[in-house]
Order: C-alpha cells, then structure tokens, then sequence
C-alpha cells in the first residue's frame, strides 16, 4: 500500500520497484531504474538532483505524495522518457530543458567535454566548433559552457530542434556566444571554418529501429534512422567536413553499433576509436588530413550508395 511510503528515499524506492517489476527500458541518459527514480522523485519535489543524502529522511506532505504516484504511474503507463516527464535532463554536468522536439540528452560525448578533449586537442588551438545534428543542443552548448573562450554553432536541419536549441541557449545563457542555424548538414555552412567538428548524427539502422522499446517513440524519428546500415549522415559528414575544417582541425562523430559497418566499407581510413570510461563506444576522430588522405575512398562510398 502507498500509504506506506513516507519518506524521499521510501518513494525513490518504490519508484524504482514498479519501474523493475513493469520491465521498462532505461536507456535515456540512465540505465538503471533507481536513477530514474530519483529524478523523477527530485523533480516532483522541486529539490535539486545532487540533493545531500542527508535529506532522503525528510516526509512528504499529501500533495507531495500525490505528485510523485502521478510521475510514476505515468511513466509506467505511457513508456515516456522520464525526461519528457519532468521536462529537463543533465548532460555534461549542466541541466538541459527536454521535450519531444529533440532527442533526450545522451552521449559518452559528455565524457570528452569534461575531460577537455584531451589528449586530442592538448597541441591544438581552438576557436570555433560546430555541433553538427545538434538536436536539444546539449553537446555544443555544453561545449560553449565549458569553454568559455569558444564561439560554437549549433545546426541541424528540424526547426523543432532548433526551437529547442534556442531555449536552452537561453537558459545557459551562451546567447552571446552560441547560434543555431539551419542546416542540412553543410548545406546551410558553406565558407565557414572550424577548429573542432563534433556530431552525434542519427545512425539507427533501420531494423535496429523497428525493434526499439516503446519509450524511443516518444522521439522524433528524424534524429535516430540512418539508412540500412545506419551511415547515411555519417558518410556524407566524412566526405563534406575537410571543407570546413581549419588546417589543424578536428571531426569526431558517433556512430554508435554502426562502428563495424562504417571499418568494413572504408577499412583503409584511420579511425580512431575514443576510449571512454565504460569502454569503446562507437566514437571515432579524424584530423583534416586524414580526411583529405582518404577523401576519393570515402566520396566512392557516398556514391556507390547513391
């Protein structure tokens, strides 16, 4: 029985219980149901996500109580991301307003931006990046946020997105460093240079997508499908991203389980595969030159798929 439950840490246990028993997928910023849990828990309080332990104790009024079995009956009955629910998500150590117009913040992306990128851009100045398919505009904006000297753009080609973008731009307040544009990929960017190209593009295959848990519905189709093998944007980026890259720049790009396919077909291009803290993760960098190296291989790729 609810009437149980009386304490934060009594509800995120609860939480966490009817998520386990009702068997939903957690793969929106977290992979555990107590996480979600807890955020959604925190968010129906009002309280921040890093609240003190020390708080777990404190009882919750009626309201209170009523807010939190809506959240989670809701999450259980509609499979939507918890993020959609509360309408926030963190990434990279920053809060980021959510909704259905983007895809919920994820990336192991967020790991290189904390980092610094280092060791890859330690010998290597950088002024300008792009956020290619930025969606909710987490990556570059975080990159902005965490790089306080760097002018970043942010494109992608759905004005829903962009909307999005736009709202977190102004809730980091990057406004004066930061604009969204849009973008078919390059289309929209020619003559302009960066030091540092990042993008998390779509690269959902598109049996992969059939198979997906119900939560994944709940976003827009456009940032996830890429084509049979999932490289139709990855591809194009590869052939089109020397052009507006500085002479010392950088591309890196998630390609996700599409890693294999993308070797196979251009098994002479010298990725390399970023090591994150949970392992490989299907994040690759090129410089410009290898770019350039290999750039009739990699638009003999573009083309044969055409």
């Amino acid at each position: 029985m609810t009437s149980e439950l009386a304490t934060i840490v009594d509800f995120i246990r609860y939480g966490a219980s009817r998520f386990g028993a009702a068997g939903l997928c957690f793969g929106h910023s977290y992979d555990n149901a107590i996480d979600e849990a807890t955020h959604l828990v925190l968010h129906a309080l009002h309280l921040p996500h890093d609240l003190s332990p020390a708080y777990g104790q404190a009882r919750l009024t009626t309201d209170e109580r009523q807010r939190v079995l809506e959240l989670v009956e809701r999450r259980i009955a509609e499979h939507r991301p918890v993020a959609y629910l509360t309408g926030e998500a963190w990434f990279a150590g920053l809060t980021f307003k959510s909704d259905p117009r983007a895809l919920v913040p994820r990336s192991p992306i967020a790991e290189l931006i904390l980092g610094g990128f280092s060791p890859w851009l330690d010998e290597r100045e950088v002024t300008r990046a792009l956020d290619l398919c930025t969606g909710s505009g987490c990556i570059g904006i975080a990159m902005a946020v965490h790089n306080p000297d760097w002018q970043v753009d942010l494109a992608d080609i759905s004005d829903d997105a962009l909307s999005l973008a736009r709202v977190n731009i102004a809730y980091q307040d990057v406004g004066e460093r930061v604009q969204a544009i849009h973008s078919d990929l390059f289309s929209a960017l020619e003559g302009e240079v960066y030091d540092l190209i990042v993008s998390n593009p779509p690269y959902v295959t598109e049996q992969e997508f059939a198979d997906l848990p119900p939560e994944y519905g709940h976003e827009p189709a456009l940032g996830l499908t890429a084509g049979h093998d999932g490289l139709d944007f990855a591809l194009r980026i590869l052939r089109d991203a020397a052009a507006h890259l500085s002479a010392d720049g950088v591309l890196i790009v998630e390609v996700g389980e599409s890693e294999r396919a993308l070797v196979r077909m251009l098994p002479d291009v010298p990725f390399n595969w970023i090591e994150f803290d949970v392992g490989q993760m299907g994040v690759f960098l090129l410089d410009r030159r290898d770019l350039l190296e290999h750039a009739d291989a990699i638009r003999e790729a573009v083309a044969a798929r055409a």
